[in-house]
């Protein structure tokens, strides 16, 4: 198991657009893909994209069962998405609790499309094309934004609803919004 070090807001290249992949194949991303789930495994995370570990190209890993940070949360599939692109399907907009690996230890109320497609490759390069809502469209665009070099604390409207999770929700976080 290789778990790797996560970058934490305020590092440069979180800031940075990451790079399109350009080769496409299990034998060029294996190894990267493995490290990103055994350290969002390892970190009970919803979700990681490459540059989240210091790796700069369009990559990221998510899905979700049963973990302690999102609790109530409804069930994501495991993913690995290469290259995706992220569309709204409406402008109709919820807003919902997000946290990040990189801003360990925090919260936010966050506003994102409630409904979206989104597009990309798998390790072995074939097509992945889903329309999804919910809990599942937060998570997408919240790892896609990575790729564009942007933290969800920037899209947060309200900074009243940004803190620490211990200062915010003394009794724990039981929210389903993630």
């Amino acid at each position: 198991m290789a778990v790797r070090s996560v970058r934490r807001m305020g590092d440069p290249l979180l800031w940075a657009r990451a790079q399109e992949v350009t080769d496409v194949s299990p034998a060029a991303l294996a190894d990267l893909v493995r490290d990103m789930k055994d350290t969002m495994a390892a970190l009970n995370g919803a979700g990681l994209a490459a540059p989240q570990i210091g790796v700069p190209l369009r990559v990221v890993v998510f899905g979700v069962g049963a973990n302690p940070r999102y609790p109530g949360t409804p069930e994501i599939p495991e993913t690995i998405l290469v290259n995706p692109l992220v569309e709204p399907l409406s402008d109709e907009q919820e807003e919902g609790w997000e946290g990040c690996l990189s801003v360990p230890g925090m919260r936010g109320l966050v506003p994102r499309y409630r409904r979206v497609r989104y597009r990309g490759l798998d390790i072995e390069g074939a097509a992945i094309d889903r329309e999804v809502e919910g809990f599942h469209a937060r998570v997408v665009q919240h790892e896609c934004d990575h790729l564009d070099g942007v933290l969800y604390p920037s899209r947060i409207r309200d900074l009243r609803f940004f803190g620490f999770e211990s200062v915010l929700f003394p009794e724990g976080f039981a929210g389903a919004d993630g």
